[in-house]
């Protein structure tokens, strides 16, 4: 058991990887809420903030995902130009502007988006010194394919023993299971591992039903209710792990 920065019995650290290790440049979701400005919508910081409090509720296996999902038949355009609909109310726009935009910023953003994958100078860093501390390491990702090769690309993956994709094991984050499983996989104990995620419902609730210790990553302090430790960027959780009232 790694000793060197954990004196709490910490001995396994899991990360989520989309929105966490993996970034995209720019913000899906602020790209998203700059075109509906630019179409007409009412933009302010409290807005953003309640819109991408809701984002994270809807992709954490949300009864509307779910739903829609079974609508409009899986991620298909449809699917899409709906979701930009959700999005649009949660971002306080008028039922009948939403209905207006939706279409409007869904095509903008299958047009004009580009995003590349980054990941933040910190995390570097921060995976090198958990790996030399000896502690066990894993990836969890609610995607529903492998994606073994993006690890490779990213250049993550010599830090990891293995990238679980929920699909792998038909459980999806919140649910305890996918947690569970990768918790053996690491052959560690459930109160010795951290969890590591930047969705409060999907990966902290998630993490603490299935008794793993959470850390919220919160770099614009969405969740002020959350009861775990929070950090806002990577490079502060080996500080984190030296203390003994983790």
């Amino acid at each position: 058991m790694p000793t060197q920065l954990s004196p709490n019995g910490v001995s396994a650290v899991l990360f989520d990887l989309d929105g966490t290790l993996r970034h995209n440049l720019p913000s899906s979701n602020h790209t998203f809420f700059d075109y509906a400005a630019q179409l007409g919508a009412v933009d302010t910081p409290e807005r953003r903030r309640m819109a991408l409090r809701w984002v994270h509720y809807y992709w954490a296996q949300s009864a509307e995902m779910l739903r829609d999902q079974q609508i409009y038949a899986g991620l298909t355009d449809a699917f899409w130009s709906f979701y930009a609909y959700r999005t649009l109310i949660s971002f306080a726009c008028p039922e009948e502007q939403a209905q207006a935009l939706g279409p409007l910023v869904h095509q903008r953003m299958e047009a004009e988006y580009e995003p590349v994958d980054h990941v933040s100078p910190d995390a570097w860093d921060t995976l090198a010194a958990l790996r030399a501390a000896g502690f066990s390491l894993g990836v969890v990702s609610n995607r529903s394919r492998p994606y073994a090769e993006q690890m490779t690309t990213l250049g993550l993956a010599p830090f990891f023993q293995f990238a679980l994709a929920a699909g792998e094991v038909n459980s999806w984050k919140p649910e305890p299971g996918i947690f569970l499983h990768a918790v053996e996989l690491l052959g560690a104990q459930p109160n010795m591992t951290i969890y590591v995620g930047d969705n409060y419902y999907a990966d902290i609730l998630g993490a603490a039903d299935a008794g793993l210790r959470p850390v919220l990553l919160d770099p614009e302090g969405l969740f002020p209710e959350a009861t775990c430790p929070v950090i806002s960027s990577l490079g502060e959780l080996p500080g984190l792990l030296s203390t003994k009232a983790l």
